[in-house]
């Protein structure tokens, strides 16, 4: 079966999950839990649907950015260079000539006190790619790389005076705009895999690819609730860590974000539930609803999936295309766990631009420690980056409340 076919019929498959899935919501004559199950068992298809179609869309991507057979460049066979003498220091312990680090990388990496290596950019990029792909906030978020911790973002409130005035009149001073300075709180995040030399001794190991995998799931699960709710305290700013207000745009103090009440404290509108969609995706300006995006867990979703507007309409869409995600009124839908679930003043819905309101910031270069001594016979390889990230516009993102005002 092509690439193609295959997507096509996970789509498929995914379509007919949602028909099953609307008809068990519509059924009148099942008992209210059996219901609920039957629902939860259905969207969970539909879900694991969706899944396949984006493994298979990656899957085919991964094979178009193959690289190609020509020769390899001065900065490539540095790079090769550097990926051989690291993977002999993963699995021998092998020390090897730092200057490699600071040619193929282009910075400096000397060893500090504590010793430890530059992690090659072949296996850095790898990392950062997983990290994508299962950090949702990271995924839909602006990302910068940065050389220093000293990092400060200045964010435009506008503020410009303008006037009407005669041909000949006099032209008074206006007021000048006004800089807001923001510097993305930062942490130093941490992973320390284990291996046996048994495994590092076998050739048929990818010990490179291993590590990646083991620190970018380490590192997706920490970075996944620090860009949520994290307190800015040694790890980065959630978008949820301050106060939302009620308040609206051009009233509300920069740096707090807006929120909608559901009406009801942890839990929907008694009357259309689904009002609350419109009324969020509403209090958005135009021009960020252009790249905006709901994000929530998937309990979350569940429930809101089975929503029909006024004309009687599911505000859900699974996946119809590979170029057409899972939506509701026709933003693509997040499924973010380290959201709140649904409860009493919870902010349990968030609609927004975050490449606009959200910025992560990642200190160049994640180190490598191989300790064989800690833990024998295991072999840790103690991984360390700096990253940060905090609000940038606070009009970019709104939440939901679930709360009675």
């Amino acid at each position: 079966m092509s690439d193609m076919s295959a997507v096509q019929k996970a789509i498929e498959d995914s379509n007919k999950a949602f028909e099953a899935f609307k008809e068990i919501n519509e059924s009148k004559t099942k008992t209210q839990g059996d219901k609920i199950a039957e629902m939860e068992k259905a969207f969970d298809d539909v879900a694991k649907s969706q899944k396949e179609v984006k493994e298979l869309l990656e899957l085919m991507e991964a094979k178009g950015n193959r690289p190609g057979f020509g020769g390899q460049s001065d900065a490539e066979k540095l790079q090769a260079e550097h990926k051989e003498a690291f993977s002999g220091y993963m699995r021998k312990g092998k020390d090897f000539d730092v200057s490699i680090e600071q040619k193929a990388l282009a910075i400096t990496t000397n060893s500090g006190a504590d010793g430890g290596y530059a992690v090659p950019k072949v296996i850095d990029t790898m990392i950062q790619e997983l990290l994508v792909n299962i950090s949702p906030i990271r995924a839909i978020a602006s990302v910068q790389q940065i050389s220093t911790s000293d990092f400060h973002k200045l964010v435009n409130l506008r503020g410009t005076a303008s006037g009407w005035v005669g041909e000949t009149a006099a032209r008074t001073a206006t007021t000048t705009p006004t800089l807001a300075d923001i510097k993305p709180t930062m942490g130093e995040l941490y992973a320390n895999p284990q291996a046996t030399q048994q495994m590092l001794d076998d050739a048929f190991f990818n010990a490179e690819s291993w590590l990646a995998d083991q620190v970018a799931t380490e590192f997706a699960r920490a970075e996944g609730a620090a860009f949520v709710s994290g307190n800015g305290t040694n790890q980065p700013t959630g978008f949820l860590a301050g106060t939302p207000l009620a308040t609206d745009d051009g009233t509300r103090a920069f740096g707090s974000i807006q929120y909608v009440p559901t009406g009801v404290a942890g839990g929907w509108a008694a009357s259309n539930p689904a009002d609350l969609f419109f009324t969020l995706a509403g209090k958005l300006k135009k021009g960020q609803r252009q790249g905006a995006k709901w994000v929530m867990a998937k309990s979350v979703l569940f429930q809101a999936a089975a929503f029909k507007d006024s004309g009687g309409r599911y505000i859900f869409n699974p996946v119809t295309s590979p170029e057409v995600p899972a939506s509701i009124l026709g933003w693509e839908v997040v499924e973010a766990e380290d959201m709140p679930a649904i409860a009493a003043n919870a902010f349990s819905i968030a609609f927004g631009n975050f490449k606009n309101g959200y910025l992560i910031v990642d200190r160049i270069g994640t180190r490598v420690i191989r300790d064989p001594f800690t833990n024998k016979p295991y072999i840790g390889f103690y991984t360390t980056k700096r990253v940060g990230g905090a609000v940038i516009d606070s009009e970019a993102i709104k939440v939901a409340k679930f709360s009675v005002s």
